[in-house]
């Protein structure tokens, strides 16, 4: 799967999530006050908070690894694809079920949906090479190799 597409969009999927996740874990006050939302000292409502962004966080560095590291490329994109798949559906569910939010998190949603999109483009191309007998790896090992057999 590795090609600088795939490297660009698990770069970019990984580091917005390292942000994010990171900004809700360490300054929750903070990322949610720039939406409008206020959330007080409740301990537990805090720990609620944190614990997704600490799932964000380490989301996000298994991502930017995978940008770097040829087999976990794959697992990267698929495991992109679930977070930000599952986080733009689920604020759709929620802007059925309770309204239109701020301006800001409707864009958060267009963002999700559109990285799960290009996720599930790269796993439904790379799984179309494969099922042809195209595995990139292999076919760039094999290419490299007889270019150095001459």
């Amino acid at each position: 799967m590795k090609n600088r597409l795939t490297v660009i969009y698990l770069f970019a999927a990984g580091l917005m999530l390292l942000v994010i996740g990171g900004a809700i874990l360490l300054a929750p006050h903070a990322f949610h006050g720039s939406n409008g939302i206020t959330l007080g000292d409740d301990p537990n409502l805090l720990s609620e908070i944190r614990a997704p962004g600490g799932l964000l966080l380490s989301s996000g560095i298994v991502i930017l690894i995978g940008a770097f590291r040829r087999q976990l490329q794959s697992r990267a994109v698929q495991l992109s694809t679930l977070v930000y798949g599952s986080f733009g559906v689920a604020r759709l569910m929620s802007m059925s079920f309770d309204g239109m939010p701020s301006t800001s998190i409707i864009g958060a949603t267009l963002v999700e949906l559109i990285v799960a999109v290009a996720g599930l483009a790269l796993v439904w191309r790379w799984r179309l090479n494969r099922s042809a007998g195209r595995d990139s790896y292999t076919d760039l090992s094999s290419r490299l190799s007889q270019s150095t057999d001459v």
